[in-house]
C-alpha cells in the first residue's frame, strides 16, 4: 500500500484508526475457546464487525507465535482475511544484522504478505535496510514508546550528534557545555536519513503526549504508530492536536479496548460500537 493509498482509506472513512488484533486465546469469550479455530474465528467476526470503522489492523505475533505452529496458521489466515484496502500491520519489533533481517522481510512481506512491520533500530542502518528496499512495504521504527521503561533509554539526555567521537575527557565537559538531545531524537534524525515519508513511520507513544509537538518538528512528514490510546490513557484529542498533519500523519491504534469490549456472546457487536466511537471522534478532528 502507498502513502497515496493509505491517505486516501483515511480521508474516504474519515478514520485514522487501527485496530490491534493482540488475541489472547486465554481471554476471548468462553464460548469460542472451545472452537477448532479459536483465534482466526474471533479475529474473523472482530474484522467484520470493525472494518467500516477502521484503516488498518496490527497483529502483535507474539501472541501467536505463543501457539506454535498453530498460531502462525491463525496468524496467516487473520492477515489473508483483512481486505486489501486496509493497511495491515506486523507488529514483531524485528531487528539484526543484516542477513537476518533480510530473512524477516521475507517472511513478512512475501510469505505473509503484511504492509509494514515494526523494527528496533538500536543494531543500526544495515539491520533496517533490508525492510527499506521494498517497493510499496512499509518500516515502523521504534522512536518513542509509551511504557515505562522508555525512561531506560529512550529518554536519556546524550550529546548532540556533532559532538560525537570526542575524546571521552573532552565528553565529560561537553555534557555541561554543550547542547544535548534525549536518545529518541538522534533516533529519530539518523533514521529519518535511511527512509523517506513514504516506506518509514515511527511508533510514538499516545503517554508521551507531551512530546509530540518536539517530534513532529524532528520529523514532520512521516506517519507515527500510536499505541497507548484506550486502555493505557492515551489522549487521543491531545495526540490529534499536537501531531496531525495536512495527509493526517496518523495511526491510532487500539486493541483492549475494542477487541475485549465484552466478554460475552456480543463481543463482535460491542467491539463495532467502540471502533465507531473511535471513528466519530477522529471525524471531528480531521475536519478540524
Amino acid at each position: 500500500m502507498t502513502r497515496q493509498q493509505l491517505v486516501a482509506q483515511i480521508f474516504q472513512k474519515k478514520s485514522y484508526l487501527c485496530v490491534g488484533l493482540d488475541t489472547d486465546i486465554t481471554k476471548i469469550p468462553k464460548h469460542l475457546q472451545s472452537h477448532p479455530d479459536a483465534v482466526f474465528e474471533f479475529n474473523k467476526q472482530i474484522i467484520d464487525a470493525t472494518k467500516d470503522y477502521c484503516v488498518s489492523y496490527k497483529i502483535n505475533t507474539a501472541f501467536y507465535e505463543a501457539l506454535g505452529v498453530k498460531g502462525w496458521e491463525a496468524m496467516e489466515r487473520t492477515t489473508n482475511y483483512i481486505p486489501d484496502t486496509h493497511f495491515k500491520i506486523a507488529d514483531a519489533k524485528r531487528g539484526d544484522i543484516g542477513n537476518t533481517s533480510t530473512q524477516y522481510a521475507k517472511a513478512f512481506f512475501e510469505t505473509m504478505n503484511f504492509d509494514a512491520i515494526t523494527v528496533a533500530p538500536y543494531m543500526g542502518a544495515d539491520s533496517i535496510q533490508p525492510f527499506l528496499e521494498y517497493k510499496d512495504k512499509w518500516t515502523i521504527l521504534l522512536g518513542l514508546t509509551s511504557n515505562k521503561g522508555s525512561a531506560d533509554f529512550e529518554l536519556q539526555r546524550v550529546i548532540q550528534q556533532s559532538k560525537v567521537g570526542v575524546e571521552s575527557a573532552e565528553l565529560a565537559l561537553d555534557v555541561a557545555s554543550h547542547k544535548t538531545e534525549f536518545l529518541y531524537e538522534r533516533v529519530l534524525r539518523k533514521a529519518s536519513e535511511w527512509g523517506t515519508p513514504d516506506n518509514l513511520m515511527f511508533v510514538v507513544g499516545a503517554t508521551q503526549a507531551d512530546e509530540f509537538t518536539n517530534i513532529r518538528t524532528i520529523t514532520p512528514n512521516y506517519f507515527y504508530l500510536v499505541p497507548g490510546v484506550g486502555a493505557q490513557g492515551g489522549s487521543l484529542k491531545e495526540i490529534s492536536e499536537k501531531a496531525m498533519i495536512s495527509e493526517c500523519g496518523l495511526l491510532v491504534n487500539a486493541s483492549r479496548a475494542i477487541i475485549y469490549a465484552s466478554e460475552k456472546e456480543d463481543f463482535a457487536q460491542e467491539a463495532a460500537a467502540i471502533a465507531q466511537q473511535y471513528q466519530v471522534e477522529m471525524q471531528q478532528y480531521i475536519k478540524q
